[in-house]
């Protein structure tokens, strides 16, 4: 039909590579549902609750690195925090069933499902 936007996921161009949408995170993540964000950092734990969430992996810095779609050098990490857009760049230092922790500089976040809804 004329008129329709194709709503098919697409590549997604990062630094002028082409890298394929595709998800090596074992945890089921929906983009609304309700998730529990610990952030550590110097023995400090802070938890919050976001709404949405999504992690795109992203190629490396340098345009000479190859894209590795199985297992990328990075994550974009996008969630919502009560209205407020976070997003971060990290590396996954632990994928399970039951949650995903990225390092980010000297941080460490954990996301898993919530029980609590938002």
């Amino acid at each position: 039909m004329a008129g329709r936007r194709d709503l098919r996921i697409k590549p997604v161009c990062v630094v002028n590579l082409w890298v394929e949408w595709s998800m090596s995170i074992k945890m089921p993540i929906k983009f609304h549902g309700s998730y529990r964000v610990v952030t550590r950092q110097g023995g400090i734990e802070k938890q919050e609750i976001c709404q949405k969430l999504s992690m795109t992996p992203i190629a490396g810095q340098n345009q000479d690195e190859p894209a590795n779609p199985e297992n990328p050098s990075n994550y974009l990490i996008t969630y919502f925090c009560f209205g407020c857009r976070r997003v971060l760049e990290g590396k996954i230092t632990e994928n399970g069933e039951e949650r995903v922790v990225f390092r980010v500089d000297d941080r460490e976040y954990e996301f898993c499902p919530s029980k609590k809804a938002c």
